[in-house]
Protein backbone atom coordinates (compact mmCIF):
# COMPACT_ATOMS: atom_id res chain seq x y z
CA UNK A 1 0.00 0.00 0.00
CA UNK A 2 1.00 3.42 -0.95
CA UNK A 3 1.01 5.37 2.60
CA UNK A 4 0.26 9.52 2.50
CA UNK A 5 4.24 11.03 3.30
CA UNK A 6 5.22 14.46 4.32
CA UNK A 7 8.71 15.39 3.64
CA UNK A 8 10.65 17.93 5.78
CA UNK A 9 14.12 19.63 5.13
CA UNK A 10 16.12 19.32 1.83
CA UNK A 11 17.96 16.83 0.54
CA UNK A 12 20.54 15.44 2.72
CA UNK A 13 24.05 14.19 1.48
CA UNK A 14 23.80 10.82 0.32
CA UNK A 15 25.85 9.34 3.17
CA UNK A 16 23.38 10.45 5.59
CA UNK A 17 20.21 8.30 6.69
CA UNK A 18 16.76 10.37 6.60
CA UNK A 19 14.74 10.15 9.44
CA UNK A 20 11.06 8.15 9.15
CA UNK A 21 8.77 9.02 11.47
CA UNK A 22 5.36 6.38 12.22
CA UNK A 23 2.69 7.96 14.23
CA UNK A 24 0.51 6.10 17.14
CA UNK A 25 -3.07 4.65 17.44
CA UNK A 26 -5.48 7.60 15.97
CA UNK A 27 -3.23 9.93 15.23
CA UNK A 28 -1.24 11.05 12.17
CA UNK A 29 2.03 12.83 10.68
CA UNK A 30 0.35 16.38 12.45
CA UNK A 31 1.11 15.03 15.95
CA UNK A 32 4.58 15.07 14.65
CA UNK A 33 5.06 18.64 12.99
CA UNK A 34 6.98 20.42 15.66
CA UNK A 35 9.62 17.25 16.00
CA UNK A 36 9.40 16.73 12.60
CA UNK A 37 10.60 20.32 11.71
CA UNK A 38 12.82 20.45 14.28
CA UNK A 39 14.97 17.55 13.32
CA UNK A 40 14.64 18.67 9.58
CA UNK A 41 17.07 21.51 10.34
CA UNK A 42 19.74 18.66 9.99
CA UNK A 43 18.31 15.36 8.08
CA UNK A 44 15.34 15.42 5.84
CA UNK A 45 12.70 13.60 7.29
CA UNK A 46 9.80 11.99 6.12
CA UNK A 47 6.69 11.51 8.40
CA UNK A 48 4.14 8.92 7.61
CA UNK A 49 0.73 8.43 8.05
CA UNK A 50 -0.20 4.35 8.53
CA UNK A 51 -3.17 2.81 6.92
CA UNK A 52 -6.37 4.03 7.94
CA UNK A 53 -4.97 6.81 9.36
CA UNK A 54 -4.62 10.23 8.02
CA UNK A 55 -4.88 10.58 4.42
CA UNK A 56 -3.56 7.18 3.48
CA UNK A 57 -5.74 4.72 2.33
CA UNK A 58 -8.23 2.51 3.67
CA UNK A 59 -8.85 -1.17 3.71
CA UNK A 60 -10.09 -3.79 5.99
CA UNK A 61 -6.85 -5.71 6.80
CA UNK A 62 -4.77 -4.16 9.60
CA UNK A 63 -1.99 -5.91 11.46
CA UNK A 64 1.61 -5.18 12.27
CA UNK A 65 2.89 -7.69 9.47
CA UNK A 66 0.92 -5.36 7.10
CA UNK A 67 1.80 -1.94 8.26
CA UNK A 68 5.00 -2.96 8.18
CA UNK A 69 5.11 -4.12 4.72
CA UNK A 70 3.74 -0.57 3.74
CA UNK A 71 6.59 0.93 5.67
CA UNK A 72 8.92 -0.99 3.93
CA UNK A 73 7.43 -0.32 0.46
CA UNK A 74 8.45 3.44 1.42
CA UNK A 75 11.80 2.59 2.78
CA UNK A 76 13.01 0.84 -0.78
CA UNK A 77 11.37 2.88 -3.08
CA UNK A 78 12.93 6.07 -0.76
CA UNK A 79 16.24 3.98 -0.76
CA UNK A 80 16.30 3.45 -4.49
CA UNK A 81 15.18 6.80 -4.98
CA UNK A 82 17.82 8.88 -3.22
CA UNK A 83 20.45 5.81 -3.20
CA UNK A 84 20.43 5.77 1.06
CA UNK A 85 21.92 2.56 2.37
CA UNK A 86 19.45 2.82 5.42
CA UNK A 87 17.24 4.79 7.27
CA UNK A 88 16.70 5.87 10.86
CA UNK A 89 13.08 5.38 12.41
CA UNK A 90 11.35 7.22 14.98
CA UNK A 91 7.52 5.01 15.96
CA UNK A 92 5.38 5.90 18.62
CA UNK A 93 2.70 3.67 20.33
CA UNK A 94 1.46 1.31 17.50
CA UNK A 95 3.81 2.86 14.74
CA UNK A 96 6.48 1.93 17.33
CA UNK A 97 5.13 -2.09 17.41
CA UNK A 98 4.84 -1.96 13.66
CA UNK A 99 8.56 -0.72 13.14
CA UNK A 100 10.03 -3.32 15.78
CA UNK A 101 8.26 -6.00 13.85
CA UNK A 102 10.04 -4.64 10.47
CA UNK A 103 13.37 -4.24 12.54
CA UNK A 104 13.00 -8.03 13.49
CA UNK A 105 12.39 -8.51 9.78
CA UNK A 106 14.12 -6.76 7.65
CA UNK A 107 17.01 -5.12 10.17
CA UNK A 108 19.71 -4.44 6.95
CA UNK A 109 17.48 -1.09 5.92
CA UNK A 110 17.56 0.46 9.58
CA UNK A 111 20.26 2.35 11.02
CA UNK A 112 19.11 3.73 14.42
CA UNK A 113 15.94 3.21 15.75
CA UNK A 114 14.00 4.87 18.44
CA UNK A 115 10.76 3.28 19.84
CA UNK A 116 8.24 5.69 21.69
CA UNK A 117 6.23 4.09 24.88
CA UNK A 118 5.91 0.74 23.68
CA UNK A 119 7.29 -2.61 24.12
CA UNK A 120 7.04 -5.42 21.56
CA UNK A 121 4.52 -7.40 23.88
CA UNK A 122 0.60 -7.76 23.84
CA UNK A 123 -1.50 -5.26 26.15
CA UNK A 124 -4.76 -5.37 27.33
CA UNK A 125 -6.41 -3.07 25.19
CA UNK A 126 -7.71 0.31 26.96
CA UNK A 127 -9.46 2.21 23.68
CA UNK A 128 -13.40 1.39 24.21
CA UNK A 129 -13.88 4.76 25.75
CA UNK A 130 -12.12 6.58 22.94
CA UNK A 131 -13.99 4.49 20.21
CA UNK A 132 -17.72 5.17 21.78
CA UNK A 133 -16.54 8.55 21.97
CA UNK A 134 -15.61 8.77 18.16
CA UNK A 135 -19.16 7.13 17.25
CA UNK A 136 -21.45 9.40 19.99
CA UNK A 137 -20.42 12.46 17.49
CA UNK A 138 -23.30 12.95 14.96
CA UNK A 139 -21.26 14.06 11.75
CA UNK A 140 -24.11 14.63 10.01
CA UNK A 141 -25.72 17.28 12.47
CA UNK A 142 -22.50 19.61 13.90
CA UNK A 143 -21.69 22.59 12.13
CA UNK A 144 -18.29 23.19 13.94
CA UNK A 145 -14.85 21.57 15.29
CA UNK A 146 -16.46 23.19 18.69
CA UNK A 147 -19.95 21.32 18.77
CA UNK A 148 -17.61 17.84 17.97
CA UNK A 149 -15.51 18.67 21.10
CA UNK A 150 -18.96 18.88 23.19
CA UNK A 151 -20.25 15.21 22.19
CA UNK A 152 -16.87 13.90 22.86
CA UNK A 153 -16.86 15.48 25.98
CA UNK A 154 -19.47 13.42 27.49
CA UNK A 155 -17.44 10.19 26.91
CA UNK A 156 -14.20 11.63 27.24
CA UNK A 157 -13.11 13.98 30.13
CA UNK A 158 -9.72 14.63 29.16
CA UNK A 159 -9.66 17.38 27.32
CA UNK A 160 -6.21 17.21 25.81
CA UNK A 161 -7.33 13.62 24.63
CA UNK A 162 -10.06 15.23 22.87
CA UNK A 163 -7.70 17.59 21.06
CA UNK A 164 -5.55 14.81 20.20
CA UNK A 165 -8.79 12.80 18.54
CA UNK A 166 -9.69 15.95 16.82
CA UNK A 167 -6.98 16.23 14.85
CA UNK A 168 -8.78 13.68 12.66
CA UNK A 169 -11.97 15.91 12.05
CA UNK A 170 -12.20 17.17 8.83
CA UNK A 171 -15.01 18.95 6.61
CA UNK A 172 -15.30 17.91 2.72
CA UNK A 173 -16.43 21.35 1.15
CA UNK A 174 -19.48 20.86 -1.60
CA UNK A 175 -19.98 23.54 -4.61
CA UNK A 176 -18.08 25.44 -2.84
CA UNK A 177 -20.51 25.07 0.66
CA UNK A 178 -19.13 23.68 3.49
CA UNK A 179 -20.01 19.78 3.45
CA UNK A 180 -20.23 17.61 6.45
CA UNK A 181 -18.02 16.44 8.49
CA UNK A 182 -16.23 13.49 8.76
CA UNK A 183 -13.16 11.42 10.55
CA UNK A 184 -9.69 10.58 8.36
CA UNK A 185 -9.46 7.21 10.81
CA UNK A 186 -11.23 4.26 9.20
CA UNK A 187 -12.85 3.66 12.56
CA UNK A 188 -14.74 0.55 11.59
CA UNK A 189 -11.73 -1.30 10.36
CA UNK A 190 -9.75 0.30 13.57
CA UNK A 191 -12.66 -1.30 15.82
CA UNK A 192 -12.39 -4.76 14.56
CA UNK A 193 -8.84 -5.02 14.56
CA UNK A 194 -7.98 -4.19 17.99
CA UNK A 195 -7.27 -6.90 18.98
CA UNK A 196 -4.21 -6.95 16.35
CA UNK A 197 -3.30 -3.86 17.57
CA UNK A 198 -3.11 -4.41 21.05
CA UNK A 199 -0.74 -7.87 20.71
CA UNK A 200 1.98 -8.10 18.93
CA UNK A 201 3.04 -11.53 16.20
CA UNK A 202 4.64 -14.58 17.00
CA UNK A 203 7.86 -13.95 17.32
CA UNK A 204 9.52 -17.82 18.51
CA UNK A 205 10.90 -18.34 15.29
CA UNK A 206 12.69 -14.71 14.64
CA UNK A 207 16.28 -14.12 15.55
CA UNK A 208 16.65 -11.44 17.88
CA UNK A 209 17.66 -7.88 16.49
CA UNK A 210 21.58 -7.27 16.16
CA UNK A 211 21.06 -3.45 16.45
CA UNK A 212 21.27 -1.00 18.81
CA UNK A 213 17.62 0.44 19.96
CA UNK A 214 16.29 2.97 22.00
CA UNK A 215 13.25 2.75 24.28
CA UNK A 216 12.05 6.09 25.37
CA UNK A 217 9.25 6.09 28.12
CA UNK A 218 6.92 8.35 29.75
CA UNK A 219 7.38 7.98 34.04
CA UNK A 220 4.16 8.81 33.73
CA UNK A 221 2.57 5.51 31.50
CA UNK A 222 3.33 1.88 32.24
CA UNK A 223 3.59 0.74 29.02
CA UNK A 224 7.34 0.43 29.49
CA UNK A 225 6.94 -0.85 32.77
CA UNK A 226 10.37 -2.66 34.49
CA UNK A 227 8.74 -6.39 33.43
CA UNK A 228 8.23 -4.85 29.80
CA UNK A 229 11.67 -3.48 29.68
CA UNK A 230 12.98 -7.11 30.56
CA UNK A 231 10.69 -8.60 27.94
CA UNK A 232 11.91 -6.73 25.50
CA UNK A 233 15.39 -7.49 25.88
CA UNK A 234 14.92 -11.15 24.67
CA UNK A 235 14.31 -9.78 21.10
CA UNK A 236 16.63 -6.51 21.60
CA UNK A 237 19.05 -7.63 23.21
CA UNK A 238 20.83 -4.23 22.98
CA UNK A 239 18.34 -2.36 23.73
CA UNK A 240 18.70 1.02 26.47
CA UNK A 241 15.91 3.08 28.39
CA UNK A 242 15.23 6.24 28.76
CA UNK A 243 12.01 7.74 31.04
CA UNK A 244 10.40 10.95 31.50
CA UNK A 245 9.56 11.12 34.33
CA UNK A 246 6.97 13.98 33.94
CA UNK A 247 5.47 12.47 30.82
CA UNK A 248 2.47 10.18 30.01
CA UNK A 249 2.36 8.09 26.60
CA UNK A 250 2.35 11.31 24.41
CA UNK A 251 5.28 12.56 25.62
CA UNK A 252 6.84 13.68 22.54
CA UNK A 253 3.98 15.80 22.76
CA UNK A 254 3.96 16.94 26.65
CA UNK A 255 7.76 17.04 26.98
CA UNK A 256 9.44 18.07 23.67
CA UNK A 257 12.86 19.84 24.64
CA UNK A 258 13.26 16.60 26.92
CA UNK A 259 12.27 14.13 23.93
CA UNK A 260 15.06 15.89 21.93
CA UNK A 261 17.53 15.82 24.15
CA UNK A 262 17.47 12.15 24.75
CA UNK A 263 17.29 11.62 21.08
CA UNK A 264 19.43 13.57 18.86
CA UNK A 265 22.57 12.49 20.73
CA UNK A 266 21.40 9.08 19.92
CA UNK A 267 20.83 9.74 16.16
CA UNK A 268 24.40 11.64 16.30
CA UNK A 269 22.36 15.30 14.88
Amino acid sequence: MKLNVVQYGEANNKSQCPIVILHGLFGSHRNWTPIAKHLAKKKRVYSLDLRNHGQSPHTELMDYPSMAQDVLQFIEELIVKNEYHSVNIIAHSMGGKAALYLALTQAELINKLVIVDIAPLPYQHEFDEVLKGFKSVPLEKIKSRREADECLSHTIQDEGLRQFLLQNLQQTPTDKKPGEYQWRLNLDAISRSIPFISGFPDTRQMKPYPKKVLFVGGGESDYLSKANQALSKELFPLASFSMIKSAGHWLHAEQPEIFLALIEPYMSL
